[in-house]
């Protein structure tokens, strides 16, 4: 809808590279064991700025500016001897293209319907270089700044990290302190690697040798994008019957996994649900990982019968969740999937909870990823704050892919990022509660 209607007003586009204001110096930057975990998969986000909008000039004046404490951001991803990927931190800067949409209102993009209204507005597939940034201007003097990156380089956590510093660079001059460290050896394995039965049963359940990983189910062609919103009260309704002591994702988690086995085909006998794990403050309680800048992840999951998934209450099935979340919710659990990778090395891995867990082909499988840190609420490159801002992840997976994170109104309120079937997509849209459309005038009021 949006490069349509670009091209139907005299729309263009112009690409440059920005590079880091001071010179770079040239070295290489090992990968960790938990990037290494990573497939080449890229990960994209846009924030909607109303009128008045973050000017191009301020944009990359500050991204130049930030990437001098960020510089692997402005290198390549390139292989080492044994074929792995590694960081070539040359300088090469970041793909900067701005388009124009003249005769076009922000307000009439339809950010709910992701295949027809924003999928423009992000960085296509990276020529090079590991990020990739797309500001599109609006003849209402709006604007969308979309950003996309390499997902082997960093996670969400560490993104957020970088586009905190962007936007204090553009209002204030200088980005946001503290700089980011990229020390690997904070989640360097163990000399020697100390290996605990309990550990590596864990481990072998939740990933594998690739070369060993059953081929994934084929991605149907229709999968759909969509964003809904959830408004407080219902996520304060989940959290409620999901009973004491569970979290707001894990009752959301809870709730979408029983809508799986609603969505489910006859030949679906059993539905997998994953959880993307962060573990920073696992590995190190002090907080000394707080501004580690990488991939700090594990995606733990169950496998539980569609059939069954329906019977149960929202609170037992929250329970379920609960349980095998903590499980892998532990420094013991990441410091030995640091060593598991490091004995596997050169070979790569991969997550189980793509590939539809224990349950195989043969499983609907979803993975709940959450977005709740995204920073919205410092996105303002010198203009204000974003109206709208959201994921895109239309990853090339089979398993589905769902992302909740803040509404940028401040109220509670989350949006959720859906890349899923439509067998799915239509239960969602049909349970009376909990994900709404995303109406235009929700967003621009």
């Amino acid at each position: 809808m949006v490069n349509e209607a670009i091209k139907e007003h005299g729309g263009h586009e112009v690409a440059v590279t920005v590079a880091p204001a001071l010179p770079v110096q040239g070295c290489r930057l090992a990968l960790s064991n938990l990037d290494l975990l990573l497939p080449p998969l890229d990960v994209s986000l846009f924030f909607c700025y109303p009128h008045p909008a973050p000017t191009v000039a301020a944009l990359k004046e500050a991204l130049a500016k930030t990437l001098v404490a960020y510089y692997p951001l402005a290198g390549e991803v390139v292989p080492n001897a044994d074929g792995e990927p590694e960081l070539l931190c040359n300088g090469r800067g970041v793909d900067f293209t701005v388009a124009t949409a003249a005769g076009v209102e922000l307000r009439e993009v339809q950010l709910g319907a992701v295949d027809e209204g924003v999928e423009k507005l992000v960085p296509a597939k990276k020529a090079g270089g590991v990020v990739a940034v797309k500001v599109t201007k609006f003849g209402c003097g709006g604007a969308v700044v979309g950003c996309t990156f390499d997902h082997r380089v960093c996670d969400a956590y560490s993104f957020n990290m970088f586009l905190v510093a962007w936007a204090a660079a553009a209002r204030t001059g200088s980005p946001a302190a503290p700089a980011p460290s990229f020390r690997r050896s904070l989640v360097a394995p163990r000399d020697p690697p100390l290996r605990a039965p309990s550990t590596d049963a864990l481990i072998d359940r939740l990933f594998c040798p690739r070369s060993a990983a059953p081929p994934p189910p084929a991605v149907a062609a229709s999968s759909v994008n969509r964003i809904y919103r959830v408004s407080a009260a219902d996520i304060a309704a989940l959290k409620a019957s999901a009973g004491p002591g569970r979290t707001k994702l894990e009752a959301f988690t809870a709730h979408l996994w029983r809508l799986c086995s609603r969505a489910a085909s006859p030949r679906q006998s059993q539905c997998c649900m994953g959880v993307v794990v962060d573990g920073r403050t696992r590995m190190s309680p002090d907080g000394a990982m707080r501004v580690y800048f990488g991939n700090v992840l594990t995606i733990p999951y169950g496998v539980t019968g569609s059939e069954d998934l329906r019977r149960m209450s929202l609170a037992d099935v929250a329970g379920d969740v609960h349980r095998w979340v903590a499980e892998a919710a532990t420094g013991e659990h990441f410091r030995g999937l640091v060593d598991w990778v490091e004995a596997l090395r050169p070979k790569p891995a991969a997550a189980r909870a793509y590939l539809g867990g224990t349950g195989g082909n043969e499983a609907m499988a979803c993975i709940v990823s959450s977005g709740m840190s995204f920073p919205v609420g410092k996105a303002d490159f010198g203009t204000g704050l974003p109206a709208f801002a959201s994921y895109h992840f239309p990853w090339p997976a089979g398993a589905g892919y769902v992302m909740p994170m803040p509404s940028a109104r401040g109220d509670g309120d989350w949006v959720v990022y859906v890349h899923v079937a439509p067998e799915l997509a239509k239960v969602m849209e049909e349970e009376p509660t909990v994900f709404q459309a995303l109406e235009n005038s929700y967003v621009f009021q």
